[in-house]
C-alpha cells in the first residue's frame, strides 16, 4: 500500500494524553493541533490501541478551518482503516478547497481499498498553472527551476489601485516558468506553472499502481523520460506503474 507522502517537519517533544488532548482542541495554535494529529498518528502506526481515544477528534478535524490541519489529518486518518467515521470523513474531503488536502484524502482512501479519489491522485501529477487574480505588473518573481514549499512565494504583483499582491504557490515543487520583473499582465493570465515535488509524484505513482486505470497513463508516462528534475526512482516507479495498469487491463 501506499505510504501517504509527508513532509519533514519537527514537532517537539513527546505529548502525554492529557497535553494530546488539550492540543488537538487548541484552536488558537494550529501548530499545536498538527503536534498532536502527528503524535496520534504514530500511535496508530506502533498499533498503539490508546489513540482510538482521539478518533472522534480526527473526524472532527476534517472540516477545521486551517489547510495544513485538514492536511494532516489527512494523513493521519489514513493510517487505520478500521477507524470509525474515517472512510466517510476522507470521501467529503475529497471535495476540499485544497489539492493538496484531495489529494491526500485520495491516497488515503487507497488504504481502504477505495478508489473514490483517483482523478485527485492523477491531479497530484499535474503541474499547477497560476493565474493572475487581477491585471498589473510583476514587481518581483522567483526564477524558473526553483524549488518551492507549498504557500511559498513566487511573485509579487502590483496593481495601481491596491497594495502589491503576493502570488505563492499551491503546492510543493520546482518552478517550471514564470512571468519575469517589469511584465504586464491581463487577470487570468498565466503568472506561472509549478511542476510537484517528486515525493508528491511518487506517492500518487504509488497510489495508481495499485488503482490505475489505462485513461491515466498519458499523466503517468511523461515521468518516465521526458520532464527535468525527475528521480530515478520516480521513472522507475512511473514505468512499474504503466506495467501494473496494462497488466491489470489485459492490454
Amino acid at each position: 500500500m501506499p505510504f501517504l507522502f509527508w513532509w519533514n517537519t519537527w514537532f517537539g517533544r513527546k505529548l502525554t494524553d492529557q497535553q494530546l488532548t488539550e492540543y488537538l482542541h487548541d484552536t488558537k495554535k494550529p501548530r499545536h493541533i498538527q503536534q498532536a494529529l502527528v503524535q496520534v498518528g504514530e500511535r496508530i502506526t506502533r498499533h498503539d490501541a490508546s489513540a482510538k481515544q482521539w478518533y472522534p477528534d480526527l473526524v472532527r478535524l476534517a472540516t477545521d478551518p486551517v489547510e495544513e490541519v485538514r492536511n494532516t489529518d489527512a494523513w493521519v486518518m489514513g493510517q487505520d482503516a478500521s477507524g470509525a467515521g474515517f472512510h466517510e470523513a476522507l470521501l467529503k474531503m475529497l471535495t476540499d478547497s485544497s489539492p493538496m488536502v484531495r489529494g491526500n484524502a485520495a491516497l488515503a482512501l487507497v488504504r481502504f481499498g477505495d478508489a473514490a479519489g483517483r482523478a485527485q491522485i492523477v491531479a497530484l501529477l499535474q503541474p499547477a498553472q497560476i493565474t493572475a487574480p487581477q491585471s498589473g505588473r510583476i514587481i518581483d518573481s522567483d526564477r524558473p527551476g526553483t524549488a518551492i514549499h507549498q504557500g511559498g512565494l513566487i511573485a509579487k504583483l502590483q496593481n495601481e489601485n491596491s497594495q502589491p499582491t503576493e502570488i505563492r504557490s499551491p503546492i510543493p515543487g520546482h518552478i517550471r516558468t514564470v512571468a519575469g520583473t517589469g511584465a504586464n499582465v491581463a487577470a487570468g493570465a498565466e503568472i506561472a506553472v509549478v511542476d510537484p515535488a517528486n515525493e508528491q509524484v511518487w506517492e500518487a505513482l504509488r497510489a495508481l499502481y495499485l488503482i490505475g486505470q489505462v485513461d491515466d497513463l498519458p499523466a503517468i508516462r511523461p515521468y518516465q523520460r521526458d520532464l527535468p528534475d525527475v528521480s530515478n526512482d520516480v521513472r522507475r516507479q512511473a514505468l512499474e506503474t504503466e506495467q501494473a495498469i496494462r497488466k491489470r487491463s489485459g492490454s
